[in-house]
């Protein structure tokens, strides 16, 4: 009966705590909720480019600037894909449409471009650089639409092909260049879209970002027409002036934006959908085929070469002639006595096989992690940060069991601690002296290179 009675009461105590029981998030991959007018912040993330694969911060180029200037605490990965996150003066407001207005400076005192700036920007945009942004951790996106050519067939096939083809590619283009001139996108239309969460009557609506879209502009100067409010107003031609750059001498130009709201079907965990569809251009699908070819190529040409030697072995034991000579063991045969016999280089062949095992390992892991839903992309840099950290401790979880014999608690946690205290010195003390290396061996060599 005693037994009885003290299940019934952990049952009891067990089913009253059920109400202080409340679900959360994993950190980083919380849902954002905006009312109507809240401030929805647009940071920078840097500029890249396909053709340098060196990423610049934002604010490397004479871009609008805070008068305070934020930087957003990074993580490990962030820092290693060159991710600086940082403020900027965009002013959007949730629901709340924008059709023109002046970035920063008044409209009759534009910014002035020196000719070092002017110089500056128009490498960037001949080093086809973009320009990321992100709003609620959403990164902006450029949409293309492309128009298949009509041809013949039925009408219901011509009514299929005139469909346009939606694609989007990540950040924006800083700018074009067009027989030899070089010209910027000044103007930017954000198109953000919403979508609103169901709630009680009497109740003010919550508001999910769920994209995040720019259509980037040249706009020339003299065309942006503004007032003191700095409330401007665009060209109404398709196709208007684009403000030019001119590398030889100080330019004039004014950053201008727009911001339109569209409510969508598409709920907050879905956000992410459109984004991993998109082609990352700066995957370079040619090397990658060109060195799977090669690849293939090589082998074949080795798998003819085994092949045939093994033919000519064989046939080399199959003659009834000389039987003293199919006696001995020779050839390919020989391979069996190779398996137990010591390595010329052991202490080389061990430190590849331990490095390959775990280096696995940590693939095997960070895979088996990410398909749990624990390294969601809006995570900036969780799945990188995972790798390079399990990389570390992988070798130590390695030593343990096969050389070290420590099997009770107290000392495995101080070996696992002291080995944690010394990982850590030494990757921050050998990662500060290879950045400044780095950082100091860029500037020695680019500050030498003269592109003309």
């Amino acid at each position: 009966l005693l037994p009885r009675t003290v299940i019934e009461m952990w049952a009891l105590l067990l089913v009253s705590t059920l109400p202080l029981v409340t679900p959360f998030y994993v950190p980083g991959v919380a849902p954002m909720n905006f009312h109507q007018n809240s401030p929805v912040e647009i940071k920078a993330v840097k500029l890249t480019s396909s053709r340098t694969q060196l990423p610049y911060e934002y604010y490397s180029l004479p871009f609008c600037k805070p008068d305070n200037i934020v930087y957003k605490a990074e993580n490990l990965g962030e820092v290693l894909r060159g991710d600086r996150i940082v403020s900027t003066l965009y002013n959007v407001l949730m629901n709340l449409d924008k059709k023109c207005e002046v970035l920063c400076k008044k409209p009759d005192d534009p910014i002035k471009l020196s000719v070092d700036e002017s110089k500056l920007l128009a490498e960037r945009i001949q080093e086809e650089y973009y320009v990321h942004l992100i709003a609620d951790n959403l990164p902006v996106a450029t949409r293309l639409e492309f128009y298949p050519n009509k041809e013949e067939g039925t009408e219901e096939e011509q009514r299929k092909d005139t469909l346009k083809d939606i694609q989007f590619e990540h950040g924006y283009r800083l700018g074009f260049t067009e027989n030899n001139k070089f010209y910027l996108h000044n103007h930017l239309s954000f198109i953000l879209y919403y979508h609103k969460e169901k709630v009680e009557e009497d109740v003010e609506h919550n508001y999910r970002v769920v994209r995040f879209e720019v259509m980037p502009k040249s706009v020339k100067l003299e065309d942006i027409k503004a007032d003191e409010r700095k409330t401007c107003t665009l060209p109404e031609t398709v196709a208007p002036v684009p403000q030019e750059i001119d590398p030889t001498k100080e330019n004039r130009i004014l950053f201008t934006y727009s911001v339109h709201w569209e409510e969508s079907e598409v709920k907050w965990a879905s956000r992410w959908d459109t984004y991993l569809t998109m082609s990352d251009v700066q995957i370079h699908w040619f090397s990658i085929v060109n060195s799977v070819v090669v690849v293939f190529f090589l082998s074949g040409i080795l798998s003819m070469i085994i092949i045939r030697t093994l033919r000519k072995d064989i046939a080399n034991y199959n003659r009834e002639d000389d039987i003293e000579d199919t006696m001995e063991e020779s050839g390919w045969k020989n391979v069996h006595g190779d398996v137990f016999r010591p390595p010329q280089y052991p202490m080389i062949l061990s430190s590849l096989l331990g490095s390959g095992i775990q280096l696995f390992c940590m693939i095997l892991i960070v895979i088996f992690v990410a398909m749990l839903g624990m390294l969601s992309p809006s995570s900036r840099g969780a799945l990188m940060t995972t790798a390079c950290f399990l990389f570390m401790f992988m070798g130590s979880f390695f030593l343990f069991p096969s050389q070290l014999d420590i099997v009770e608690f107290i000392p495995s946690l101080l070996y696992f601690g002291y080995t944690t205290l010394m990982v850590l010195s030494f990757w921050l003390l050998s990662g500060t002296i290879g950045f400044y290396a780095a950082y100091v061996f860029i500037r020695k060599i680019y500050a030498a290179v003269k592109i003309d």
